[in-house]
């Protein structure tokens, strides 16, 4: 009798590890290759800073561009800030209805933007500057993983405990 409660014991611990290993429940901001969706960086997400940032030369005018965004509890992604240096070719001149412009120390800045993504899909630079990616304070090169000019798309996923032990997490650019 106490050798079959022990089995039940050890076979009820061994279903919950189980469970705990592959059922998804860290959200995190993960880099893919677009044309496969083969997963190429994940970063996890904090819970209380959902907020990531897209960083590159705008390859015309040759200024700095950031765009801010939220992963909302939903996994939608929302774009909520655009920060640039030159209006032209290719940037916006002014707000959208419900944003707002400002321009300040030289850079324009649209905010309390509420443009909602399911996910992202961008070609990394090919000629001019690099993209960057900046999360939990850390700031990662696109190049490093996908060469210039690649189809990536980002994009937030629940990631289980065997996915992220075996390792594609890139923090601070390192591999």
């Amino acid at each position: 009798m106490l050798k079959y409660k022990y089995v039940i014991i050890f076979s009820i611990s061994f279903i919950l590890l189980l469970c705990i290993m592959f059922i998804p429940f860290r959200s995190s901001i993960v880099i893919e290759d677009g044309n496969t969706g083969k997963v190429l960086a994940y970063f996890p997400l904090q819970q209380t800073d959902r907020i990531f940032h897209i960083k590159y030369t705008h390859s015309i005018h040759l200024t700095d561009v950031k765009e801010t965004y939220q992963v909302l509890e939903d996994g939608t992604i929302q774009q909520n800030e655009l920060m640039y240096e030159d209006t032209a070719i290719g940037m916006p001149s002014n707000a959208e209805y419900g944003e707002t412009f400002e321009i300040k120390n030289g850079k324009y800045y649209i905010r309390n933007m509420a443009r909602d993504f399911s996910n992202i899909h961008m070609r990394t630079a090919q000629v001019v500057g690099e993209h960057h990616l900046e999360v939990n304070n850390n700031d990662f090169l696109f190049s490093s993983i996908v060469d210039p000019g690649s189809l990536v798309t980002i994009r937030e996923r629940k990631l289980a405990l065997w996915q992220i032990w075996k390792g594609v997490n890139i923090i601070g650019g390192q591999v």
